[in-house]
This record gives C-alpha cells, structure tokens and sequence, in this order.
C-alpha cells in the first residue's frame, strides 16, 4: 500500500480497508500539505487491488476536521485562492472518485471545507456530538470544494439553503433525520462503526461494487432512462470478470468468496 505523502495525513491498513486520519491540530484543518496529501493517497489506493475500502476520520475526540486553515486566505490574494480552490477541489474529486467505498467517520466537529470533505464520501456515520455547518459566507466566502453541490443533492435545495445561506449548525440527530448521516452512534464509536461496514464492502466483489457506484452517481448526474440500458450493460460486462464467477460459485458451494478483483 502507498504511504502518506505527509505527517498530516495518517495511513493505515486493516485487511481490505483503508483508513486515512487527517491530524494537524489544534482543529485538523486543511492546508497546502494537506490537501495535495490527500489526492496521492487516493491515487495510490486506486492502484492497489487489494483495498476494497477506505474509512476517513479526524485525529482526537473534538474536530472531525474544522476545513479550510482561514490563515491562508487572510491577505486576500486572489491568486493564492485560486491555488487553493483548485487543490481542495482536486483533493476532494479524487475522494469522491474513490473507485471503491469512502466511509466518513465523522467523530467531530466537521466546519467548511471539515464537512465537505465528509461529503465527498459514499457514507457518514456520525457520532451523537457531533456538529455540521458550512458556515463560508459568514467570513465572506463560499464552499468551493463540492458543498453547495453535494449538500443540495444529499439533503435537498431546502436544508442545503438553511445550512449555507443561514449559517445553520445541525446536530447529529438533524444530520440523520434530512440524509446527511447514514447512522448515529455514541461518542467515540463512528470509527469501529466505519470499519464494521468497511468490511462489510470488503465481502463484495470489488467489480460489482465499483459499476453499482457508477450507477449510484450516474443517478445524480443524469436523467434516469438513459441509465436504465447502462444498468444492464454493466450487469452484463460483469460476466466478464472472475468475480462473477467466483461469487455465484461460492454462493452455490455455500462459502465465503475469495474475490480477485479482476
């Protein structure tokens, strides 16, 4: 497996699982390490076949990651915050483009840039203290790495509206309720939790998960009928892999798969 390109991002591996713990206290935010960090890290677990999943958390038990360091910005120098735009974008593309399962385990408080990094995942879980906001507009900016996107698309125009335009910090048990969290747990279990479904994703044959995500973003992006021959043509393309063969034999065998991802 790839090592991180910098102490800031940690990188560990559990069997078939990534995991990927951003820590630069006091807050875990984001910085110009940091961020193109997080892009060769994905780029590199895109390449190795063996890691099924990846699970992304916050070092210590009061930031998940409170976004952007505001630092950067403070002399207002456009150019630098074209630089920095395009590397939280390029970051957070490459998580979101994960070519297998991103779990969020959102253990923290998750501000700007902190939770639009949750958002370029597959799933959030949440622990109960936890609190969101994108809170941009407030200092006079706005979430340039996916927020007003994925937020609207996630939760719907409304609560994307309330949450931006507002500054409306939500708990977990808000986060749950409008499809922001998959699920809620107790302080301090959002990475156990992660990893359970982690390996979960690990049981699946690697193939069909990455054309089933494909599909799942395809839903956002386009109208539904031109995905419907799509959805049968990749099921179809699946008959070309091992992994079909192997998961409907081993099915028939009644025993665990053993996926080649090929």
């Amino acid at each position: 497996m790839t090592k991180s390109p910098t102490p800031k991002l940690k990188l560990e591996r559990d069997g078939h699982v990534a995991i990927i713990t951003i820590d630069n206290p006091a807050a875990n935010t984001w910085d110009g390490d940091s961020l193109p960090g997080l892009k060769t890290i994905v780029d590199g677990l895109n390449k190795d076949k063996d890691i099924y999943a990846l699970v992304v958390t916050g070092e210590g038990e009061k930031f998940f990651s409170a976004g952007a360091d505001l630092k950067m910005f403070a002399d207002g120098d456009k150019d630098n915050a074209r630089k920095m735009a395009d590397a939280f974008g390029e970051a957070f593309e490459a998580l979101a483009d994960f070519r297998g399962v991103a779990i969020a385990a959102v253990n923290g408080y998750a501000m700007g840039g902190g939770l639009e990094f949750a958002l370029a995942c597959d799933i959030r879980i949440v622990e109960e203290q936890a609190q969101m906001a994108l809170p941009e507009a407030r200092v006079g900016l706005l979430p340039c790495a996916g927020g007003t996107q994925r937020l609207s698309w996630l939760v719907g125009e409304a609560w994307a509206a309330k949450m931006i335009l507002c500054n409306e910090r939500i708990n977990a048990a808000t986060a749950e309720k409008i499809g922001l969290a998959q699920e809620v747990v107790p302080k301090g279990e959002s990475l156990k939790r992660a990893v359970e479904l982690a390996h979960q994703v690990a049981k699946q044959s690697p193939s069909s998960v990455a054309a089933c995500k494909k599909l799942i973003r395809g839903a956002r992006e386009r109208a539904m009928n031109p995905q419907l021959p799509l959805e049968r043509e990749l099921f179809v393309d699946l008959f070309d892999t091992q992994d079909q063969v192997e998961g409907v034999q081993a099915f028939l065998d009644k025993r665990e798969p053993e996926w080649k991802n090929a």
